[in-house]
């Protein structure tokens, strides 16, 4: 399959380190299980909307090397959130269509630029963008969202002239994250943003020209791992000696925190790349590739069943199947009848994250405390 090298996918990072598309040109495409599952989860939703739809599909279930319950859900439920927005751009225009995996090209504004969006629903007034993320390491947000807008801008390409699109709708729906995030603009605003911030990175990208920046946006990056911008924007916290937060002022102490994540996340990108480079046989001066812990297993589970049993024990444990197995076994209207009353949602473990987060403050029990007295 072709990529462009600037797609929709990798504009979040093109767009504000222009040169980081050209010097990661000459890197090969690495594979993970966590991209693996994530293809597995696309062809699964793909499969569950186009049979809502009514078309005519084969189920990917049996090909797919991670699906499990967990998947089948986020799937089912992906469906059932594009259908309801179907139904009602229906309710509003007769001639609505659904587009699934569609090529996108916003080739007008970056060079061979294209992409493919999960779901697009076109009609009179409104143009729908959907796109799903089965990752739950990072939450998504859809405000401003470069993919998203290149998306669109394909879709406005391809559809404008033959219906009357004013406005954009983009969602990104998140199951495992339990986000769904939508944003809206004119199509004037998208059409602004185009001319004004993603052509001109473009112009630049696409040469290796502009100035290199890092920030959360190099995650994807192929070169992160050894990219001197990077280094030299996470080795400012050395200016601080890493001394205890008691001798440091609430200022500095925030300073460390805003930058804490991508530290972690550039020093964990160094041992990976060292490591790699140690399997493929690199030697390097102070270091070493030496055989890792590991833990003892079963060479046949079957058959060590089978010899505990006849030994007179029983080798299997039971255990109360999980929220979601119980689900599956009642199906949902069941389950609710039987066991609504015996769930409850604990409250998550505090976490400490951006002002900038969309989640409501916590009260803690220094703030109960100042309410009472």
């Amino acid at each position: 399959m072709k990529h462009a090298l600037l797609s929709a996918s990798t504009s979040h990072r093109w767009i504000s380190c222009p040169p980081s598309a050209k010097l990661s040109e000459g890197y090969e495409d690495t594979s993970s299980d966590y991209a693996q599952q994530g293809t597995d989860a696309h062809s699964l939703c793909e499969y569950k909307l186009k049979k809502a739809l009514g078309m005519k599909v084969q189920n990917p279930k049996s090909s797919l090397k991670f699906y499990d319950e967990e998947m089948e859900n986020c799937a089912e439920g992906y469906a059932s959130f594009v259908m309801e927005k179907y139904r009602e751009a229906k309710n509003l225009c007769s001639n609505t269509i659904v587009l699934i995996e569609q090529r996108l090209d916003f080739s007008r504004f970056v060079p061979e630029g294209f992409g493919t969006g999960d779901c697009v629903i076109v009609s009179d007034g409104t143009l729908t963008i959907i796109d799903y993320k089965h990752g739950q390491g990072v939450m998504v947000d859809a405000e401003m969202n470069p993919q998203m807008m290149c998306y669109a801008l394909g879709a406005i390409n391809a559809f404008d002239g033959i219906y009357d699109i004013e406005n954009i709708v983009m969602t990104i729906f998140q199951p495992r994250r339990e986000n769904i995030s939508t944003y809206s603009m004119s199509k004037n605003e998208l059409t602004a943003w185009a001319e004004k911030v993603l052509r001109p990175a473009a112009e630049l990208a696409i040469k290796g020209e502009g100035e290199f920046k890092a920030g959360e946006h190099c995650r994807f990056c192929k070169v992160k791992a050894t990219c001197r911008k990077r280094a030299e924007y996470n080795l400012e916290l050395a200016k601080y000696d890493f001394e205890m937060p008691p001798t440091l002022d609430d200022d500095e102490v925030e300073i460390v925190l805003a930058k804490a994540d991508e530290l972690i996340a550039w020093c964990s990108d160094i041992k990976e790349y060292a490591l790699q480079q140690a399997v493929n046989g690199k030697k390097w001066k102070e270091w070493k590739l030496v055989e890792g812990r590991s833990n003892r297993k079963y060479v046949n589970e079957d058959v060590v069943a089978d010899i505990v049993q006849k030994a007179g024990y029983e080798p299997f444990e039971k255990k109360l199947l999980g929220v979601t197995a119980m689900t599956k076994l009642l199906g949902k209207a069941k389950f609710d009848e039987l066991l609504g009353e015996q769930i409850e949602k604990p409250q998550g473990k505090p976490t400490l994250v951006s002002i900038t987060d969309k989640r409501p403050p916590m009260n803690t029990a220094a703030d109960d405390f100042k309410e009472e007295k």
